[in-house]
């Protein structure tokens, strides 16, 4: 029983050392900037002063499971979404989970 628990410190470093060299690897991943959840972030066009009015979207992932980490804006119909890794898996994104609000008519 003592060879067993000597075969199995060994076998767990290897698949740490393949998932941090996965993550700092990638090209898609920088977890600089993608650390928490995005919480109620107001998403405004470049320019644009003022309260934030209906079609500014409001996006929030600041609950259990929320995984969007950044958002960028493109145009009023268009964003970039950032998703953060999945807990166990950096190299995937299986799902996500965050709320919009403040959506127009059409948009």
């Amino acid at each position: 029983m003592s060879s067993e628990n000597n075969d199995e410190p060994s076998q767990p470093l290897p698949q740490k050392r393949n998932n941090n060299n996965n993550s700092d690897s990638e090209s898609d991943v920088n977890n600089d900037h993608l650390i928490g959840n995005v919480q109620r972030v107001v998403i405004i066009p470049p320019n644009y002063e003022g309260k934030p009015k209906k079609g500014h979207l409001i996006f929030d992932a600041s609950f259990e499971c929320g995984n969007l980490g950044r958002i960028d804006y493109v145009n009023d119909c268009e964003y970039d979404l950032f998703i953060r890794p999945d807990t166990c898996s950096p190299r995937f994104r299986c799902w996500f989970l965050f709320t919009v609000e403040n959506v127009k008519a059409n948009q």
